[in-house]
């Protein structure tokens, strides 16, 4: 591999602004709040408003969309029109 050409990894915090959970992982991305980790560690944190903890598709709270009437109704608008 080159060097210098590769972005640094650090431990970093992400949050979830929703539930509250957070969970420590590796980032490029940098924050000037931090937070004491559960090890005693004190680590960047980031705040996100969404995670798996709290998406429609991994909490299992997902709706579901009538895709045929969304054509449809997508055609009525901007679909053919006569000339």
């Amino acid at each position: 591999m080159k060097k210098g050409i590769h972005p640094d990894y650090h431990p970093v915090v992400f949050q979830d602004s929703g539930t509250g959970k957070a969970f420590l992982t590796r980032s490029t991305a940098t924050s000037t709040r931090t937070v004491e980790w559960e090890d005693g560690n004190t680590y960047p944190l980031i705040v996100v408003d969404v995670t798996s903890d709290s998406h429609p598709f991994w909490t299992g709270s997902q709706r579901v969309v009538d895709t045929a009437g969304r054509v449809e109704k997508f055609n009525r608008r901007y679909g053919k029109r006569s000339r």
